[in-house]
Order: C-alpha cells, then sequence, then structure tokens
C-alpha cells in the first residue's frame, strides 16, 4: 500500500502486475488534509508494505500507522535522506528525485519479499531508464518557452522542486499552507505581481475548488486557468501513471506559458 495514487504508480512499476498494489487516498483526493477512515485503519493493517511520502505531507500520517499496529510491516518513507527545500514535501514532482524514490521502493520491496528481489531489481532498473528519458524530453519541452515566460502562478505550492531542475520560476502560490486561502490584502498582491510581470496563465489543481483562480485571472486581466496534476493522478488515460502525469503536467505548463 502507498499512501497516495503517485507513489502507488512507481510502486506498482516496480512491483509488476503479479503484486497488487493499493492507495490509501483515493485519486482525485488530496493526501495533505485526508482523514483516513476505519476501513483505511483496517487495509494498511493488511498490507506487507506501506510506502510514505513524509517531510510532513501526510499529516495524519503516525497516528493511522499506530492505529494499523502491524510491527511487521516493512515501512518506507521516501523522502528520508533527500533534500527537503523549506519544508516542501512535493520532491516527487522533480522526475530526478522520484528516481530516488524507486530506488527506495525497490529495496522495501526486497526487503519483503526476497524471493522476488531479480524482479524488482530488474523492474525498478528498466523503469529508472524511463525517468531518464522523461527528465530529458521534459527539459526538451521547457526549453523552447523564452525564458521571459518562464514564470507561473500556482494555486497549490506543489512544484518547487520541478521549477528548479527544469529552470521555471514560481513568483506566487495562493496556498501557503493547507487549507489556507489568502485574505484580500495577499490576493490583490498577487493580482499586482501578475500584471507586473505580464503573466500569461495562472495553474489551479483538481482536487481544489477552481473560485479562487478564477478571481485571481479575471483581477489580472489573464484569459488562461490551466489545470495541473500533483498530490493526485489523473483518471484519463493521459495522467493515470507517475509519467503520464508529468508529461501532461509539462504539456500544460507549456502551451499556457507560450
Amino acid at each position: 500500500m502507498a499512501s497516495m495514487s503517485t507513489l502507488a504508480s512507481l510502486a506498482s512499476a516496480v512491483a509488476g502486475p503479479k503484486v497488487p498494489v493499493s492507495t490509501l487516498v483515493p485519486v482525485g483526493a488530496s493526501p495533505e488534509n485526508y482523514q483516513p477512515t476505519p476501513d483505511d485503519i483496517s487495509r494498511l493493517h493488511d498490507a506487507s508494505v506501506f510506502i510514505a511520502n513524509g517531510a510532513g505531507l501526510e499529516t495524519w500520517l503516525a497516528h493511522t500507522l499506530d492505529a494499523a499496529s502491524a510491527p511487521r510491516q516493512v515501512r518506507v518513507v521516501c523522502t528520508d535522506g533527500l533534500p527537503v527545500v523549506d519544508g516542501n514535501p512535493h520532491l516527487w514532482m522533480d522526475p530526478e528525485l522520484a528516481r530516488r524514490y524507486v530506488t527506495k521502493i525497490r529495496d522495501a520491496l526486497v526487503a519483503a519479499d526476497p524471493s522476488g528481489a531479480d524482479g524488482y531489481r530488474s523492474r525498478a532498473a528498466d523503469y529508472d531508464t524511463k525517468l531518464v528519458a522523461l527528465v530529458a524530453r521534459t527539459r526538451a519541452k521547457i526549453g523552447i518557452l523564452p525564458s521571459a515566460r518562464r514564470e507561473m502562478i500556482i494555486f497549490h505550492d506543489a512544484f518547487p522542486y520541478y521549477n528548479r531542475r527544469f529552470g521555471i520560476r514560481t513568483l506566487a502560490a495562493v496556498e501557503l499552507s493547507p487549507g489556507r486561502e489568502p485574505n484580500p490584502a495577499e490576493l490583490a498582491s498577487i493580482v499586482r505581481l501578475a500584471r507586473a510581470h505580464h503573466v500569461r496563465a495562472v495553474f489551479a489543481e483538481p482536487q481544489f475548488s477552481p473560485r479562487l483562480m478564477e478571481t485571481l485571472a479575471q483581477s489580472a486581466g489573464i484569459e488562461n486557468v490551466a489545470v495541473l496534476y500533483d498530490d493526485t493522478l489523473g483518471t484519463g488515460k493521459q495522467n493515470a501513471d507517475y509519467v503520464g502525469l508529468i508529461d501532461y503536467d509539462t504539456d500544460a505548463i507549456v502551451s499556457a506559458l507560450r
């Protein structure tokens, strides 16, 4: 079991088709403010491996693991030992850091099931090749944007690692912490920033209400409100796995900023 769908996608790539992988937080929900149910805790108890992101993303994690009471369960926290910047937990949005996640997931599966070690290692190596190609492909796509247009205003501050990797500047995030919307003065400041930089688009996520971003776009005279995925996979073929999610987001960013 993985805490959320993006991690479940990475785990499935390593585990292979014969190992069932489930997700605690359902597709379309935010792992940052999710409240696990008694059924979730029961399912977690039965999982032989549990994969979490950590770095403060799953605020409910510690008490949920305690309630699940599975002392023999192999657990991996993907961000342990990785460079968490300014407390932001969204490291997986940088595919280079996702490669490190895959290594940790591989090692956890080998620890839980040594008899399947060769398969886990082989699939992890194959998937790593795909992630290397994803980095190169993403860099090439972003590379067509003039540097002056590589600026984003986003709803949810989930893109600092992606943006740092691919040379995009985050001008502002509307929601600085889960569930905290900006006050009128903060929103006015973001509008002024958008106008001063001639921002071409603002970016929202499907798990949040679009009302605030639409208000921001109208106030700043921006026509484009683009939808990105980060904390959850999508439900369409394009973004139903991790590689597809990054490709989808990159295409949306490039299309909006061009």
